[in-house]
């Protein structure tokens, strides 16, 4: 029974949700999409999204997934590498696509008003269930975010029914979904975690209660109305809830919350600490990527114990840490991190084998983070290779300065870069997005870090900014600042 749907205080039952679903397979089937094809959506969080996610587990397709933030030439790469069949994309957003969307790819608008496009909604209506032949289910084809060249569709190969009841164990595990939970899904549906926990979530779940956006106010006021078990959230959405006045934190009632599912970016152990004060043992961070599925899971009691560490290998999950020679590392030793977790069927990336084989090591496979474990087998993640700064021959990982700095109150955001220094090969550059700035911010920020970091940690200039370029993953796109800042 697929689960009831509330989006924006309108609610979808759990039989609606799924003959949207069968609808939209129906109409896609009509413009010629057939099994394994890819149709690109740029939107915000949206029904619609959960009417793709359940048309792709009926016919056998994929969708890919773009950054409603992106702008034209960045979406014409997408759209063109993954032959998109269709594109389904809000009204607002099509003005900046438009001219680079290929010929002859149908087009459905959300939101349309003008009368001179495809309604997705009028078109929807029309459009008869499927009823052809059952189909492997597939899901989305997530791009990464490019730290070189452009960014790369993970393909993955059709899952084995077999394996589902393992893909569901490691949903319970990693998000806390299970039957009967209720889910609060406020993060982007465009980045895969959330994406995919949002299809586990309308396959076992009771409620999915989907935002547009995050208002940490909102969240709080959400989870006591609809009873939630369950949230996702990600480390810069625990810095805004932190700040809420205490008045306000007080306001409402969060006891029903059992599980915090946390993955994306690493969480500073501080930050984490706060929250587990506050809203007590219940929150799960996890290790994963696109390429690799889910590798770790920390539990609450873990992180209390090895603060800063993603927790163990989950469900059979292989793990190596791996020098600069291909040996494995000692215990305590930084290197690469590779992965795989069997749970989860190969892939490829869409046009692009000779990237694939540069990232394998046999079975195993890396998105170049670099990390160790330490002698009780926990593991922990320092930052991605292309993103370490060598200053003066020392390597530096802008991570951890990163968690120190979202500690200072105001902070909205901030990214560490490294950029080319005469002197040292490259030094360190903060940028801060700060609530308020006034003269003394950037000062203050400085004497903050003096308290909490080694000194060669301190970035030698530090810039108040009014954004922060992050990329279709929601992460900070180091690549992009480094162009914008070197």
């Amino acid at each position: 029974m697929t689960a009831k749907l509330i989006f924006e205080d309108t609610a979808y039952s759990g039989a609606e949700v799924q003959q949207r679903g069968l609808k939209l397979a129906g109409g896609l089937t009509s413009l010629g999409v057939n099994e394994g094809d890819v149709i690109a959506v740029m939107m915000r969080n949206h029904p619609a999204f959960i009417d793709v996610m359940m048309a792709c587990r009926t016919i056998g397709i994929y969708h890919c997934a773009i950054n409603w933030h992106f702008k034209a030439g960045e979406a014409l790469h997408i759209l063109t590498d993954s032959n998109a069949k269709a594109l389904i994309i809000q009204a607002e957003f099509l003005g900046e696509v438009e001219a680079v969307i290929p010929d002859g790819v149908p087009i459905l608008v959300l939101d349309s008003n003008t009368g001179m496009q495809q309604d997705y909604e009028t078109w929807l209506d029309r459009q008869p269930p499927y009823e052809g032949p059952e189909r492997v289910p597939r899901g989305m084809m997530p791009y990464t975010s490019g730290t070189t060249g452009n960014p790369k569709g993970v393909r993955r190969m059709p899952l084995d029914p077999c394996f589902l009841p393992l893909i569901q164990q490691i949903a319970e595990k990693a998000w806390g979904v299970k039957e009967g939970v209720r889910v609060l899904m406020p993060a982007p549906l465009y980045h895969s975690a959330p994406n995919n926990m949002t299809l586990q979530s309308l396959l076992f779940g009771e409620l999915l209660v989907l935002t547009q956006g995050f208002d940490p106010e909102d969240i709080l006021r959400l989870i006591e109305t609809h009873k939630i078990t369950t949230v996702y959230l990600v480390p810069i959405m625990y810095v805004r809830l932190l700040r809420l006045p205490d008045e306000i934190k007080q306001r409402y009632d969060i006891s029903s919350v059992s599980f915090v599912a946390s993955t994306g970016a690493p969480c500073s152990p501080e930050l984490k600490a706060s929250m587990l004060e506050w809203w007590g043992p219940v929150i799960h961070e996890t290790y994963a990527s696109s390429e690799t599925g889910m590798l770790t899971v920390q539990s609450p009691e873990g992180a209390l114990e090895k603060p800063g560490s993603v927790g163990k290998p989950v469900l059979g999950a292989d793990i190596r840490i791996i020098d600069g020679n291909g040996k494995e590392c000692p215990e305590g030793e930084v290197g690469i991190i590779y992965g795989r977790q069997p749970a989860y069927p190969d892939f490829t990336y869409q046009n692009n084998q000779q990237a694939r084989e540069e990232a394998s090591l046999g079975d195993l496979v890396t998105v170049g983070d670099m990390g160790y474990f330490d002698e009780d087998g926990y593991l922990y993640v320092c930052d991605r290779m292309s993103d370490m700064v060598i200053s003066g021959g020392v390597n530096i990982y802008p991570a951890e300065i990163e968690h120190a700095i979202l500690e200072v109150d105001g902070i909205q955001d901030c990214a560490v870069i490294g950029v080319p220094d005469p002197e040292f090969g490259e030094s360190l550059l903060g940028l801060i997005k700060f609530q308020n700035a006034t003269d003394d911010t950037v000062q203050e920020v400085r004497k903050h870090l003096e308290g909490r970091l080694a000194k060669y940690k301190i970035p030698r200039e530090i810039i108040i900014v009014s954004n922060i370029a992050r990329d279709a993953n929601g992460k900070i796109s180091k690549k992009k600042l480094k162009q914008q800042f070197a």
